[in-house]
């Protein structure tokens, strides 16, 4: 289910946002001719193959085929759907977008709107900021931030809230506001309560910390317990907003921080997060308190191309370092790990060490095959049961061929590595080498990396001189939109028998009889899918280049015509062979059987 944005404010957002910004946001691009021009990144790119075209407001990247509006831009870069990209591009130009509507599934059953869930997060936030402000209620979550030195700025810049004890004090808040129960529970806000038997306040007696997605919508709520013998975090559920395994704590805030310095730091808690960011880091994100996943890999490498891990140094912050380190090695992204010393976690650390010191465990952060040739030897060292060292040899050779797999890993270093290996392990660098080359292959089945969204899907158009045709048309009219009156009395969208050509080709014909002054930002603010705004930009790109425009849609319409007769006379050749075959049929039928009384 896709929200319904008003085609007005679609054309506003669009009008009030600079591709050349936006993109310059994640690329850096330098000025070629009329054009802008930088590396693309949605394939490998080592030579500038991205071009942004500020007169027409398209990018188009003629290695990969990426290309686009600024929302396509946005899609694909932040792995939004398009009324996100909206939502997230209108949020950026100060923009308050019109309530979306509601549709239904095929089935016709109602489906949850993850606007509607966001509109109620909002509105929660409110109320628990609220709270938190409220002397009598709020003072011990106050005197919390307080005793963790969280200033009053953090506490408003990240939302902070307060969810008071007992009352079901948000249930009762949504009644008087008429807001239904099902609403509530569809968003996590409440749950059904067991004991009682009733429908209850899911978050009581916590610091309430908003989860935000990159766009700055509230997709769900951490909660810390003010109170002793409880779990000390819980989360919001999974809901069609909301998947943990997909989600990072304070990318809103820190995406244009990671994007400017190619690195992202990633801490493990909340407060970690506001903390470094309170002293100035502002490429620091948090993974909610839950183990690093390839979900966070796979956001985080759309923004930076190096992962700095900060974990404590206790026993389990070196194991939690590990796992995740496994996790980024199957990325195609760098990764570092950074460890608190003294036991610290990062905000104590920040507290009594301060800025620079902080500064100094990022920028000494251990390369990640460095941290497992330690950890290697640590373990090969510590123990004399074969079985131990067995698991500890083989977890590295598991992490080389990952990386190498991955391209972490350059074949000077896995030269290297292996010779080292060989020797601490009594094999040659012959045997050493066989088992990674056994182990690549197990690496890549097991790498849970998809590049959906980051590599480019090009529409199948099909072959044949009839679809040719059928892109000329377009490719003329999107540069050349005073030759419509030609095409109107021959060519219907109809016509296009592709269907991304068919869309393409209604929304343009559409835009040309409305506004053919501007055609292009018509038809891109009408083109919500990836793959269609990627084809009217290539389309609208090679149109300009080959220029010629009345000879080409002279020899383009008559193609159409050629094949429409052809087609013509084949329908006519089969409906006779059809009448031909239906009369031997029924004299065949009527010679075998007389007597029986059929159809024909």
């Amino acid at each position: 289910m896709s929200p319904v944005f008003d085609r007005a404010i679609i054309n506003q957002v669009h009008s009030a946002t600079d591709i050349v910004d936006v993109v310059s946001e994640h690329v850096s691009l330098k000025k070629k001719g009329r054009e802008m021009v930088g590396l693309c990144p949605f394939h490998e790119d080592h030579t500038p193959s991205l071009c942004v075209n500020p007169a027409k407001q398209i990018f188009k990247c003629f290695a990969c085929g990426a290309g686009g509006s600024v929302f396509t831009f946005v899609q694909m870069r932040e792995n939004l759907t398009f009324p996100q990209a909206l939502e997230r591009l209108a949020q950026r130009a100060g923009i308050k977008l019109r309530p979306a509507t509601r549709q239904k599934s095929e089935t016709g059953r109602e489906q949850v709107d993850p606007n509607k869930l966001a509109e109620i997060n909002a509105w929660a936030a409110k109320l628990f900021q609220k709270n938190l402000f409220n002397t009598q209620q709020g003072k011990a979550a106050l005197d919390y931030l307080a005793q963790r030195k969280i200033s009053p700025e953090s506490t408003k810049k990240w939302q902070l809230g307060l969810a008071i004890d007992g009352g079901n004090n948000l249930l009762q808040a949504a009644k008087k506001l008429t807001i239904s129960e099902k609403l509530l529970h569809q968003s996590g806000l409440v749950a059904h309560n067991k004991q009682a038997g009733e429908i209850a306040d899911k978050f009581m007696h916590r610091l309430m910390f908003p989860i935000a997605d990159v766009t700055g919508r509230i997709i769900a709520f951490g909660g810390r317990a003010l109170a002793p013998n409880v779990p000390k975090y819980i989360n919001s559920p999974a809901t069609p907003l909301f998947d943990k395994s997909n989600s990072v704590y304070g990318l809103n805030h820190a995406r244009h921080g990671i994007v400017e310095t190619g690195i992202v730091a990633v801490a493990e808690g909340y407060t970690d997060c506001i903390m470094a960011h309170q002293f100035g880091f502002a490429n620091i994100v948090a993974t909610l308190g839950t183990s690093f996943t390839p979900g966070h890999a796979r956001i985080l490498r759309r923004y930076a191309k190096h992962i700095v891990l900060v974990f404590d140094s206790d026993t389990a912050g070196v194991e939690a370092a590990n796992r995740a380190l496994e996790i980024c090695l199957a990325q195609p992204v760098g990764i570092r790990i950074a460890s608190i010393p003294k036991g610290k976690d990062p905000c104590e650390f920040l507290l009594t060490q301060g800025r620079e010191a902080f500064q100094q465990v990022i920028e000494s952060a251990a390369d990640v095959f460095e941290f497992k040739w330690k950890r290697l030897r640590q373990k090969l060292s510590g123990t004399d049961a074969v079985s131990d060292s067995k698991a500890a040899v083989d977890e590295f050779i598991r992490a080389v061929a990952t990386g190498f797999w991955s391209g972490n890993l350059p074949t000077i270093e896995k030269g290297l590595i292996v010779n080292r290996l060989a020797k601490i392990i009594g094999l040659s660098a012959r045997q050493v080498n066989g088992e990674l080359k056994r182990r690549i292959p197990m690496a890549a089945r097991s790498a849970s990396y998809n590049a959906e969204n980051q590599s480019v899907k090009k529409a199948d158009l099909g072959p044949g001189y009839y679809v040719a045709a059928q892109q000329e048309i377009l490719e003329v009219l999107l540069n050349a939109p005073g030759l419509y009156e030609t095409v109107r009395p021959q060519v219907t969208p109809d016509v296009f028998e592709t269907p991304v050509l068919r869309q393409i080709a209604q929304t343009l014909f559409e835009a040309i009889a409305k506004q053919p002054e501007n055609v292009l930002d018509a038809v891109l603010e009408q083109t919500e899918s990836v793959e269609a705004g990627c084809l009217v930009a290539e389309l609208s790109q090679a149109g300009e280049q080959k220029a010629n425009y009345g000879a080409r849609l002279k020899g383009a319409l008559s193609a159409v015509r050629r094949y429409r007769t052809e087609q013509a006379k084949s329908q006519i050749k089969e409906i006779s062979d059809q009448r031909q075959f239906l009369r031997e049929y029924a004299d065949n039928t009527q010679k075998e059987n007389p007597h029986s009384v059929g159809m024909l």
